[in-house]
């Protein structure tokens, strides 16, 4: 079992930076891979950014460019670092950790963060 905990959410103004992180209990975080979806209020679920266990990323297009994924894990820790940020990017956001593989829906993952607020403001 894997227990995920999210920290780093906040109010930020428009064009502001945040960074999330997502710490992982257990040894095995290091064979898996990380992911963060957000939900706005009223709206699905969607993929926002995912890292593989070797390293590779993946991310929305309304993000890419934006926001970087990056996992360090010696920390058991994922990180979401948000910059040049837009009111459209307020809502809870979730990581995620041990795809199967198919990093764009939220289905396909085995563990979830409680969430973390981010509201950008304009």
């Amino acid at each position: 079992q894997v227990q995920l905990v999210e920290s780093g959410g906040g109010l930020v103004q428009a064009g502001g930076s945040l960074r999330l992180s997502c710490t992982a209990s257990g040894r095995a975080f290091r064979s898996y891979s990380v992911g963060w979806f957000r939900q706005a209020l009223g709206k699905e679920r969607e993929f926002v950014a995912a890292i593989t266990w070797s390293g590779s990323t993946y991310y929305a297009d309304s993000v890419k460019g934006r926001f970087t994924i990056s996992k360090d894990n010696a920390k058991n820790t994922g990180y979401l670092q948000m910059s040049s940020l837009k009111p459209e990017d307020t809502a809870v956001y979730y990581c995620a950790a041990q795809s199967n593989g198919q990093y764009y829906s939220p289905l396909n993952w085995g563990y979830w963060g409680q969430g973390a607020q981010v509201t950008v403001s304009s």
